[in-house]
């Protein structure tokens, strides 16, 4: 059986909603710390957000077990298919963390998680403000080590669409170009008749 050369249906609509779901929230972040006013209605939307990314990335994960992502292309020197592949275990790890850890601090500063129906989640941590504070702490330092690793992604995504052109991008956005770089070669020159 031949590999996939692109992502199936599920992992575009997980990873494409996902993305828009992560920088939704990494304003949202911004935002909370910029406005004491929007706090609020800010904090009601990050908890459910988070919770929604937290249960959507170990949805992807299982996928991802069932239905293997397409290869890289062979074309790829071995240092940035290495780095390609750290890269999206780390945003992995980054997408269960601050979920966690969210909610984790939310435990130990004493404040409910509610979701949408009046849901509460148990508490993750004990109460305990010497914990909220290094929790707090954590979740910021990992927020702006997610907002950077995104930029990578980025970049690395149009440098795989633009420069490269060599499919990658293609397989995530579900059209299929052939992996090989295609050269172009100088126009011929036509003789003058004249």
């Amino acid at each position: 059986m031949d590999a996939p050369k692109t992502f199936d249906r599920t992992a575009r609509w997980l990873h494409w909603s996902m993305a828009v779901m992560i920088v939704a929230m990494l304003f949202i972040g911004v935002g909370m710390v910029a406005s004491l006013s929007l706090r609020p209605l800010l904090l009601d939307i990050h908890r459910p957000l988070g919770l929604a990314i937290l249960v959507l990335a170990l949805l992807r994960l299982r996928h991802r077990r069932r239905h293997p992502p397409p290869p890289l292309p062979a074309s790829l020197p071995a240092p940035q298919a290495m780095a390609a592949r750290a890269s999206h275990w780390l945003l992995y790890g980054l997408m269960l963390a601050m979920p966690l850890l969210g909610w984790a601090m939310s435990s130990a500063g004493g404040y409910p998680v509610l979701l949408p129906g009046g849901w509460v989640l148990p508490a993750l941590a004990p109460q305990d403000p010497v914990l909220y504070s290094a929790l707090r702490s954590a979740h910021g330092a990992l927020g702006y080590g997610l907002f950077a690793l995104v930029l990578v992604h980025l970049a690395a995504a149009l440098h795989h669409a633009w420069v490269r052109r060599d499919g990658v991008f293609e397989a995530m956005a579900g059209r299929h170009r052939a992996a090989t770089r295609v050269e172009r070669e100088p126009p011929s020159r036509r003789e003058d008749p004249g």
